[in-house]
């Protein structure tokens, strides 16, 4: 199997600690190496090739965290297009490389998963089921808690010779909470992580029959020789943006979903990132020096800069003091960060 892992996000939600040229992939978060160095590790576990997509304006940062690989183990986007346009270009660089039927893993770089022996069994199944019914399949997440933040899948009866594998029924976006909960309760769904698993055979094969776009933007990267060229970067540029969840997935027939044997976490906002990291007996995370703090509880406190900072009296806030800037958010509100940090990125391309 071959893992392409796409690193292309520029994780908003985590501002002032990401930035849009160093973004939270890049970040030593939950121990002593980054998210995408984290997420390598788990790739080797199951590929002996690994591959990464990362956009153009940070890619000579995840080169430098990854020296083990050579460039033609990256498939840089010239600009940010969505997943989509990242794994058309991806099995387009793949396909010259390795042929059209070997199964090809597509994960996240900013995912936190503890369990790697999990990871790895997971996708194994996913590369088998892939390989032998020639479909596209799934790595799905059971829910821990009626999230309203994800998109669902709902699975369907179980696919012949396979144990706790699922024909996947339906797609459901992001439901409000007490359709989450009922979610839940029934047992038949899973989380949408957007993990995938098959040949560029199959993938090509779903896409003429359900995005034929798709398979056009594909038939012209695979047909440009130099990567590095203007034609190459403007043609990728000229594609509409979109995921590969909307353009695809949800539109595709015959899909297989395999629930995950381990665990997971997205990190896609500092209450996320609070959980993911060992609190103290108050439930405060604290990390970097000069962190003054008297009667904080459930909080994360993050200083990056030489001057102090106190925090007094407070709960369930998130304090991060970086040389970008500085954010006071009550935790439960951390999803808007993004919101705020692409009116500040808004008015610096102002100026």
């Amino acid at each position: 199997m071959i893992t392409v892992i796409v690193a292309g996000g520029s994780g908003t939600r985590l501002w002032p600690l990401s930035t849009p040229d160093f973004p939270k992939q890049l970040l030593k978060l939950t121990n002593e190496k980054s998210l995408v160095q984290n997420t390598y590790e788990r790739a080797k576990r199951i590929s002996g090739e690994v591959y990464i997509v990362p956009d153009i304006s940070h890619a000579h940062h995840v080169k430098e965290q990854l020296p083990d690989l050579d460039d033609n183990h990256f498939v840089v986007e010239p600009g940010r297009r969505g997943t989509a346009n990242c794994i058309i270009a991806a099995l387009a660089h793949v396909s010259k490389r390795h042929g059209s039927s070997e199964p090809v893993a597509f994960i996240s770089a900013d995912h936190h998963i503890r369990d790697t022996d999990g990871f790895a069994h997971s996708f194994g199944i996913a590369a088998e089921v892939s390989a032998s019914q020639g479909q596209i399949a799934l790595v799905g997440i059971e829910p821990t808690y009626p999230a309203t933040g994800f998109g669902y899948i709902e699975r369907d009866g179980g696919v012949s010779g396979f144990t706790n594998v699922y024909q996947v029924q339906s797609f459901k976006e992001k439901p409000d909470f007490n359709t989450a909960r009922k979610y839940m309760a029934s047992g038949r769904y899973l989380w949408n992580c957007g993990y995938f698993v098959g040949s560029v055979d199959t993938f090509l094969s779903a896409m003429a029959e359900y995005a034929p776009e798709l398979k056009e933007r594909y038939d012209k990267l695979v047909a440009i020789k130099d990567v590095e060229s203007d034609e190459y970067k403007d043609t990728y540029l000229s594609f509409e943006s979109n995921t590969i969840d909307y353009a695809l997935i949800e539109k595709a027939k015959g899909l297989a979903v395999v629930p995950a044997g381990f665990d997971w976490m997205d990190l896609g906002s500092f209450s996320d990132l609070h959980q993911a990291n060992a609190s103290d007996e108050s439930g405060n995370y604290l990390k970097g020096e000069k962190i003054y703090t008297a009667n904080l509880e459930n909080a994360y406190v993050h200083n990056d800069e030489d001057k102090p900072v106190a925090v007094i009296g407070l709960d369930n806030v998130v304090v991060v003091n970086t040389k970008e800037g500085v954010l006071v958010a009550r935790k439960d509100l951390s999803q808007k960060v993004g919101d705020i940090a692409k009116l500040i990125h808004a008015d610096g391309d102002k100026k």
